[in-house]
């Protein structure tokens, strides 16, 4: 003891014990390359569009063109509305009828992620709107986490997996459950299918 209330002696012969240096998993090859080859492995017909930040996750949407809304909307001049504030409106029943048709219909969301937490917290917010995915790397999938924890869970919440391994090859582990009932479009629906119909717009250009 140090005679002094509170503290106590340390000894000058103690040292540090490093913690054991555990190296990042790491993806198997770019976020847009894995998220289209898991698209076409769970049968998801559209363009896979860029990783964005959405809802505060990382994802890639999947969504389609619809051409004939497409057509009308450039005959009438209705370019992509991105603000949210405004999209909000389109719901109300006052705007029924006065308000741009949807472009775009999203098929899913998928979230390419290093490990399977951040996969499904990126992954379950966007079942209300459309199916989703997540994409993990193979180390991550022969885990027994991964077999114990994670499994179990995206089963319960009907979110898909697909494992990705060097070159890229991309293999369905888990297909996502479709069987849900379709949620009623609100304006947060809306504002995504606008915010995807700018992405698939900027891509064609």
């Amino acid at each position: 003891m140090t005679g002094i209330p509170g503290r106590t002696a340390v000894s000058d012969n103690l040292t540090a014990v490093p913690s054991p240096l555990v190296p990042p998993v790491e993806l198997p090859a770019k976020v847009d390359e894995l998220a289209a080859s898991a698209a076409r492995d769970l049968g998801w017909q559209g363009i896979v569009l860029p990783e964005m930040k959405l809802l505060g996750r990382r994802i890639c949407l999947v969504a389609q063109l619809m051409p004939d809304s497409h057509a009308e909307r450039i005959c009438l001049g209705q370019a992509p509305e991105v603000d949210r504030a405004t999209v909000a409106t389109w719901v109300w029943p006052e705007f029924s009828g006065r308000v741009p048709a949807p472009a775009v219909r999203i098929v899913g969301a998928l979230a390419v992620a290093r490990h399977w937490r951040t996969g499904l917290i990126n992954a379950v917010p966007f079942l209300r709107y459309c199916d989703a995915a997540m994409v993990l790397p193979m180390s991550v999938v022969i885990t027994n986490d991964y077999l114990v924890n994670c499994l179990p869970r995206a089963r319960a919440y009907g979110v898909g997996i697909a494992s990705a391994a060097p070159g890229p090859e991309v293999q369905l582990d888990l297909p996502g459950r479709c069987d849900r009932a379709p949620a009623g479009v609100d304006g947060t629906h809306r504002w995504i299918n606008e915010l995807a119909y700018e992405q698939i717009l900027a891509t064609a250009a």
